[in-house]
């Protein structure tokens, strides 16, 4: 211990230690004060999250600037050893320094974004936050139906970019495929049918479907991808218990359930006022043959 003393007097480092040190304070106290400025005067929750991120990282980089300027004459007799323990620091915190390094993939290349809704490492969720090693979900799924929130908050490490696919929901184009099925008794008018079906897409739909076209204009322009029918389309399967229409559509990826409900609603609404000339199907059992059978009754009398 007396030796490093000795040593930080030698090359003066002490007082460049207690100035850096105290440059260090200064600026997390800056940063602090900025960050709570920005949490008073932006109300939009998006900005206020973005210039809190950049408050943060810049407070972060002057530090990293400090102690280059501050430290790299002196330090030149101890080399050697910081380049060991350099080494060691990166062995032990390998992990740490992946998930640094997939934040920077983050940002750089936009994989997500906060507010998208993605699928990373088998977990489903809203980004609503992304740290500089783990990102944070409101986690969407699981036991509770459809794409409805559970309610916990899973963070995830920002590792996780480079060991896993990230299915991205809503990042360029924010709507998603979607397919209702329609099973029609047979017997049925299959024309009358076809009309009360694509009348409804077309009316519940048709406003996804515009704004969709837009946005996959986009897409075109920008990947190399097939322009795809973002309309409406029906398709019909014979089953051996019914007739199956199949409706695909495009649809915003936060109200997949809602619209699929409300499709339902005024579908089975319309086929009632067919007066039975359409009916839906259900699983049913034909009876094809009924063996004979013998019954003896027998009267005793006591």
């Amino acid at each position: 211990m007396e030796d490093i003393l000795k040593e930080f007097s030698k090359n003066n480092l002490l007082p460049q230690a207690t100035t850096f040190l105290i440059w260090v304070i200064v600026i997390l106290f800056t940063s602090w004060i900025l960050r709570n400025a920005v949490t008073r005067g932006i109300s939009d929750n998006s900005s206020r999250y973005r210039m809190r991120k950049v408050v943060s990282l810049v407070a972060l980089v002057m530090i990293l600037l400090l102690a280059l300027m501050t430290f790299s004459g002196s330090l030149k007799y101890f080399s050697v050893t910081i380049g060991f323990i350099s080494a060691g620091v990166a062995f032990a915190l390998k992990e740490v320094i992946l998930a640094v390094a997939g934040w920077i993939s983050i940002f750089s290349v936009r994989s997500f974004r906060p507010g998208d809704r993605i699928e990373i490492g088998h977990v489903k969720g809203d980004v609503i936050d992304i740290g500089v090693t783990r990102t944070t979900l409101m986690e969407v799924g699981q036991w509770v139906g459809s794409d409805n929130y559970t309610g916990r908050i899973i963070q995830v490490s920002n590792a996780t970019v480079f060991q896993s696919p990230v299915y991205n929901y809503s990042a360029d184009f924010p709507f998603l495929w979607d397919e209702c099925l329609i099973p029609i008794r047979y017997g049925s008018d299959i024309q009358v049918a076809q009309k009360i079906i694509n009348d409804v897409a077309h009316i519940q739909l048709q406003d996804y479907s515009k704004f969709a076209k837009i946005e996959w204009k986009q897409m075109v322009s920008r990947y190399l991808i097939e322009d795809a029918n973002v309309f409406p389309t029906l398709s019909m399967k014979l089953t051996d218990n019914w007739i199956e229409f199949n409706l695909r559509y495009v649809v915003d990826y936060k109200k997949r359930r809602t619209v699929k409900t409300t499709l339902f609603e005024q579908l089975h609404a319309k086929i009632e006022e067919t007066g039975g000339k359409v009916k839906l199907a259900s699983a049913t059992f034909e009876v094809t043959d009924i063996p004979d059978m013998k019954v003896e009754i027998k009267n005793e009398i006591k």
